[in-house]
């Protein structure tokens, strides 16, 4: 009798919403999963949505993960960012505070026995590939060394790897700064020219320190705006600098917009791309994160990690020459928890071998010629990742070849509906509340279900 097949063994990174998802996944199929290893660097799961009042450092040394201010509220609805099976309390509003998505992710680790697969409080120092088998078309065996805060090291060798470690630091610079700008910009930091404090969003809690103050907001996406309201309702005085065209804001907020911060003047002043200069207490950089792999050597993988974009990925997802390790969450602009739900299934369907994935060749070749299609429209690298709209063919494609059920047409229909309201109101599209009917139909509730923030 031939031997029998071992089980899949797979070390999830992250115990964040995607390592949670996987973690779930995988445990529902014990026929062709051993149970998962989750690594997570705190004493907590959650990952970004556990709020900590600290900056800085853990005390193991390790960057703060989270950058969760105190009054942030989704700005997707829970109908669209829920897990499809573990729909969010009805009894909450569409907006929530983010406590709630945190005790919904332990809930949701509770329902399915997840939290005695994580291993908390332990880093992983490396990931690498140790053996390749070449009569049977690249399987590789991955070993994870891990480190807990004790200081105790561990290695354990794995079939597969998903890394779920999400966007963490290093911070972004602002990107639409020349290397020269982006000097001038440093040195008159070095040499005091700029009186006032500087920090990134990630950094940021709660309001009240600015208030009274003169603060440039650079970066005008989700949280540059979000934040930017908070600290006008402190009075603070505040001007947003987008590196994309003005939005509408509603004149009572007070907020100033101004072209992009093109340098720092010998004085300090900040000059922006119009010719506009100004003082300011405050420069708040809202401007994203830095992809960071410290655990791993990109090259040795063929991959090509640049501040804003890694490449080349096939479906977004894994290495072509490397096809039993996936990067979950990799993409911007993005429903996430349906976003994880897609690639997590498409993932596991390529272990179990449901998946035949075309050769390193043609999976280097789909991957340049999706990013060339992009480069063809306009689109800049440092944009590339960025999927919004292009998300649910995304999701249409990794259905058809992964051969799950794709995602419901309603989340579509009501994530541009949402998307219409918050550029009508960034102030105040979270007081709507919604309901969907079906798998294509929604509905506006005319009033709040209950108005709690809180599970």
């Amino acid at each position: 009798l031939p031997a029998r097949r071992s089980r899949t063994r797979v070390a999830v990174i992250g115990g964040g919403p995607a390592g949670l998802w996987a973690a779930r996944h995988i445990l529902s199929r014990p026929e062709a999963f051993d149970p998962p290893v989750v690594y997570e660097m705190t004493d907590h799961l959650g990952g970004t949505w556990f709020y900590e009042e600290r900056v800085g450092t853990y005390d193991n040394g390790y960057p703060i993960h989270s950058s969760m201010y105190r009054d942030l509220r989704t700005n997707l609805p829970k109908e669209i960012m829920m897990f499809p099976d573990f729909p969010f309390d009805d009894r909450l509003n569409s907006f929530l505070h983010h406590t709630s998505v945190q005790q919904y992710l332990e809930k949701y680790c509770e329902k399915h026995d997840i939290a005695r697969h994580i291993k908390f409080s332990t880093v992983v120092e490396k990931v690498k590939p140790v053996s390749m088998e070449t009569e049977t078309g690249g399987a590789v065996t991955w070993e994870v060394i891990s480190r807990s805060t004790r200081g105790d090291q561990n290695t354990q060798t794995f079939d597969s790897v998903f890394v779920c470690n999400g966007l963490i630091t290093p911070l972004h610079l602002p990107f639409y700064l020349s290397v020269s700008h982006l000097l001038a910009f440093i040195c008159a930091f070095i040499h005091c020219c700029f009186a006032g404090k500087v920090l990134h969003s990630h950094s940021y809690r709660y309001p009240e320190p600015f208030a009274n103050k003169s603060v440039v907001v650079l970066g005008a996406r989700a949280s540059g705006v979000d934040i930017s309201i908070e600290l006008a309702q402190v009075n603070a005085q505040v001007i947003l600098s987008p590196n994309t065209p003005t939005m509408s804001l509603p004149p009572p907020l007070g907020i100033r917009q101004a072209s992009a911060v093109v340098g720092v003047l010998e004085d300090g002043s900040l000059q922006f791309q119009d010719g506009s200069v100004t003082q300011a207490d405050i420069l708040l950089f809202c401007t994203g994160y830095n992809f960071n792999f410290p655990f791993l050597c990109p090259s040795e993988l063929g991959l090509d990690v640049q501040d804003l974009f890694v490449t080349p990925l096939y479906k977004y997802l894994l290495p072509p020459g490397f096809p039993s390790i996936f990067f979950f969450g990799i993409c911007k602009i993005i429903c996430p928890f349906i976003h994880f739900d897609c690639q997590v299934k498409f993932a596991l369907a390529v272990l179990e071998g449901s998946v035949k994935l075309p050769t390193q060749e043609e999976m280097e070749k789909e991957v340049q010629r999706e990013m060339q299609r992009k480069q063809d429209i306009g689109v800049q690298v440092k944009h590339l990742l960025n999927l919004d709209k292009d998300q649910w063919d995304y999701y249409l494609d990794l259905a058809r070849v992964g051969r799950f059920t794709p995602p419901q047409p309603v989340f579509e229909s009501l994530y541009e509906e949402v998307r219409r309201q918050r550029q009508k109101d960034p102030q105040k599209y979270r007081q709507i509340n919604y309901r969907l009917i079906d798998a294509t139909q929604w509905e506006l509730l005319e009033a709040p279900p209950e108005q709690t923030d809180r599970v």
